[in-house]
């Protein structure tokens, strides 16, 4: 087992890619912990658990063997901030195959169920909603499942998997049912967990429409954040109600009698009201982003039309005030002509020069009124 193992991740870091990288971290663009974390910064918790009721907390490896043991009876492995050296030695405990390993390791996965012989491997996405920041803090746990044993490899802060201890050992009837009850309060935990993230993406939304018909400039790139995480929160919810229609058939790994496969169906109802709303959510934001700019272009219009009537007023005061600079520069040009006082001004020596000139200087005026006020700039 320790070689097959050697062999997958050597693969992956030695031939594929650059040395201390795997592939699946080369192509995620979000900022990454550096993998392996301390040994010091890892929870785990083991607890074997017979015919409902915990028998007590031992090593990974004593919880396997006891539940093994006892007809019925299963270990509930927790493994919380997982380091690599921790996941690989938990593999070779629990024969697990080397891809999933490398999948809990890396993180970053979409939500999915596979087989690997006789263990299921489940991916989720929790999420949480972070109210000051608004916006969307994604955990990820990765879940092993066999008929003795369940394994769960937590990164990040959600779900509490405390509560959901606590919550199956008040339930011994439930938790009789075998390790398929732990999968299914882990998968109820994570969507109820969606209920909040759900409340607050309405209220945002909500904030929004608000913002949109007060005209505030800034709410495009509100609404386009907004998207994003309603995309990425899709990302977490869809997949999963594929995998709860898996589980809710039952397999010969997850036994899954009648009143486990209500409570799987119960789950499964929460997520497509969950999926529901969050595809209204994509719809509504495409069409608030769709009014959004409608409103602006309406306004952009407003003010062209508002600059264009103010250009068109100060065109016709340019024209009044040109009209009438070229009235009264045509008596200004004769006066200044005769104004000259040159010795040989034969004009100046008429009699009726001086009248003459004032009809020159009316004439002009009065024709350049009449073409001007014919055109419309008087």
């Amino acid at each position: 087992m320790p070689d097959r193992l050697e062999r997958v991740f050597r693969h992956h870091r030695g031939v594929r890619s650059s040395p201390g990288t795997i592939p699946e971290h080369a192509m995620d663009p979000r900022a990454r912990s550096p993998r392996g974390t301390a040994a010091s910064e890892t929870f785990v918790e083991a607890a074997v658990y017979v015919e409902g009721l915990r028998e007590g907390a031992r090593t990974p490896a004593d919880a396997l063997r006891s539940a093994r043991a006892v007809p019925g009876g299963f270990a509930w492995i927790r493994l919380e901030g997982p380091c690599e050296s921790r996941l690989l030695s938990l593999a070779e405990t629990f024969s697990l195959h080397g891809l999933a390993i490398e999948d809990a390791i890396v993180a970053h996965q979409r939500p999915k169920l596979e087989h690997y012989g006789d263990t299921l491997f489940l991916v989720l996405r929790a999420a949480d909603y972070l109210d000051e920041e608004e916006r969307l803090d994604f955990g990820e746990l990765h879940v092993f499942l066999g008929h003795d044993f369940v394994l769960t490899v937590k990164h990040g802060d959600t779900p509490d998997l405390g509560l959901v201890r606590g919550r199956m050992e008040s339930d011994p009837h439930l938790l009789a049912s075998g390790s398929g009850a732990i999968l299914y309060a882990i998968l109820d935990a994570v969507v109820d967990g969606y209920a909040p993230v759900v409340a607050g993406l309405q209220n945002d939304i909500d904030e929004i429409e608000t913002e949109v018909f007060q005209g505030d400039a800034t709410v495009s790139r509100r609404i386009y954040e907004l998207s994003r995480e309603v995309v990425e929160f899709g990302r977490a919810a869809k997949p999963l109600l594929s995998v709860l229609e898996s589980l809710a058939r039952g397999s010969d790994i997850c036994r899954v009698d009648d009143e486990l496969h209500r409570h799987f169906r119960d789950v499964a109802d929460h997520l497509t009201m969950v999926v529901d709303r969050v595809d209204g959510f994509q719809q509504l934001l495409q069409d608030i982003l769709t009014v959004n700019a409608t409103l602006v272009g309406q306004a952009q219009n407003e003010e062209m039309r508002r600059l264009s009537e103010a250009g068109y007023i100060q065109n016709e005061e340019v024209k009044k005030v040109s009209a009438w600079a070229a009235i009264l520069f045509a008596p200004t040009l004769v006066g200044t002509i005769y104004g000259m006082n040159f010795r040989h001004m034969p004009e100046l020596y008429w009699q009726i020069g001086y009248p003459g000139a004032l009809a020159l200087m009316a004439a002009i005026c009065g024709c350049l009124y009449l073409a001007f006020r014919r055109r419309g700039w008087l």
